[in-house]
């Protein structure tokens, strides 16, 4: 009898160290996949801090730097546009875009100093997926940008223009060898009248 009872104290003893060993492995299978999670974020926005240093460490040939439009991705559309062989948006930051709301250019005023608009540009592809014919983008291609600074470019009516083209197997861009600081200001000269800027805000 005591024999008996021995055995099932031992194998007791035996279970409990067997489920305590579980426990503690799927803690530590857990704390590990944790630790995994949380190390995969981090290089994750080291990864996009890194790429984004690197292009707001730009400048184009005329001097214009892209780090003037840090934020652009989260700036708010004004408009867009589609030719042939591009798919544009346009988008502006906070003080342009105030500037719009309050009827520049309609109201025959100038947009102020540090206004900035910046027109996307993807190449079209035919939609696969939609059930009628549409253009959606599909290769983004370059970044065009555009600043008013009346004192850094009195010779283009105050606006400064660069492009920044990108190449999509590198993921990286690279400044327009022919994009000086004037380089869009003779098309612009067709809207003169609209302070140079060819797009309005649209109703929306």
């Amino acid at each position: 009898m005591s024999e008996l009872m021995t055995k099932s104290v031992v194998q007791e003893e035996q279970k409990q160290k067997a489920g305590t060993r579980t426990a503690v492995q799927r803690i530590a299978g857990f704390t590990f996949l944790v630790i995994a999670i949380a190390v995969l974020a981090v290089l994750g926005v080291v990864a996009l801090y890194a790429q984004d240093k690197d292009k707001y460490a730009l400048k184009s040939p005329g001097g214009i730097a892209f780090s003037d439009f840090r934020g652009y991705e989260d700036w708010s559309v004004v408009s867009s546009a589609h030719t042939d062989e591009r798919l544009k948006v346009i988008v502006a930051n906070p003080t342009m875009i105030k500037a719009y709301k309050a009827g520049i250019p309609g109201n025959g005023q100038a947009f102020p100093d540090g206004s900035m608009i910046v027109k996307l540009q993807w190449k079209p592809k035919k939609s696969t997926e939609a059930p009628f014919v549409v253009d959606v983008p599909d290769t983004f291609v370059e970044a065009f940008v555009i600043e008013k600074d009346s004192k850094r470019f009195p010779k283009s009516a105050g606006w400064g223009y660069a492009v920044f083209n990108y190449d999509a197997a590198s993921d990286t861009f690279t400044p327009d060898p022919k994009s000086l600081s004037d380089c869009g200001h003779a098309c612009h000269t067709a809207v003169k009248a609209r302070d140079y800027i060819f797009h309005p805000y649209q109703k929306r």
